[in-house]
């Protein structure tokens, strides 16, 4: 069985192959992803997702912060501490480069993120691409590098024009891990519920569907209302339950037990 790739063997792979990353948010998809051969999987640091990491010991595992929860610097360093402890072998990390370099300096392998940043879309336009004027190209190159001297060891670039992300990777020692951003980054990275699609209306135009479970699930919600109206049916003719779903028990037993009861 294949080992966990380090931070040592990520970065040793960049320019050399493409990684492939999927950010799962159940147990079976981290599990599957690991069976599969993926090469790192992650999920949001939350109590009902802390166990993840330890079902899929042998890929690398990201756990990232949730945005919001951390107020400074110490606060993300407490919880990304607490993820490393349960197994995490980097973090991802969307805040500032200075609440980064305090991660990064306790040993704390982190991801940060750049261009299309969900919770700072109003700052870039909302959920469109970033990058594409001259002044947001400069400025996200300048973001880059503030981030690698930081000492964040990747960084999630999310829909990026290609050409801009290939030349930023090319400028940086960090791994690119392109959301839309092209295949000339370091890694390619999707959502499980993209991947799989479980999602119903807008569907990214970065993300590609490999099966439609949304479909499957359609089926299944059917096949569940089918089945319960079929048992409804067999309690109300009679016919549920059967012989075979009772158990038996010796009729001079029972007559004996009657009899007592018949005396109470």
């Amino acid at each position: 069985m294949s080992k966990a790739l380090t931070i040592m063997d990520l970065r040793a792979l960049k320019g050399v192959r493409q990684i492939s990353f999927v950010q799962v948010a159940r147990e079976e998809e981290a599990i599957a992803a690991a069976e599969a051969g993926m090469d790192m999987i992650g999920t949001a640091f939350i109590p009902e997702r802390a166990h993840f990491a330890a079902a899929v010991p042998n890929t690398h595992f990201q756990y990232g912060l949730p945005w919001g929860k951390h107020a400074n610097a110490t606060e993300a360093l407490r919880d990304a501490m607490a993820a490393m402890a349960a197994g995490a072998q980097s973090i991802y990390c969307g805040m500032s480069p200075a609440v980064v370099e305090t991660l990064a300096r306790e040993g704390v392998p982190v991801i940060c993120h750049v261009g299309l940043v969900p919770p700072k879309a109003t700052w870039t336009g909302g959920y469109r691409a970033v990058g594409k004027t001259q002044e947001q190209a400069l400025q996200l190159r300048r973001e880059v590098q503030d981030f690698e001297n930081a000492g964040a060891y990747a960084v999630e670039m999310e829909v990026i024009p290609a050409r801009l992300a290939a030349e930023i990777t090319k400028r940086t020692s960090m791994l690119t891990l392109s959301l839309g951003s092209g295949g000339d980054c370091d890694a390619q990275y999707l959502f499980s519920a993209d991947l799989l699609g479980e999602n119903r209306g807008h569907f990214p135009r970065h993300a590609k569907a490999y099966r439609n479970f949304a479909a499957e699930r359609d089926r299944l919600q059917a096949e569940r209302v089918a089945a319960y109206r079929e048992y409804i049916d067999d309690v109300n003719s009679g016919a549920f339950p059967a012989m075979s779903h009772t158990v038996e028990i010796d009729e001079a037993i029972l007559v004996n037990v009657l009899d007592q009861m018949a005396q109470d």
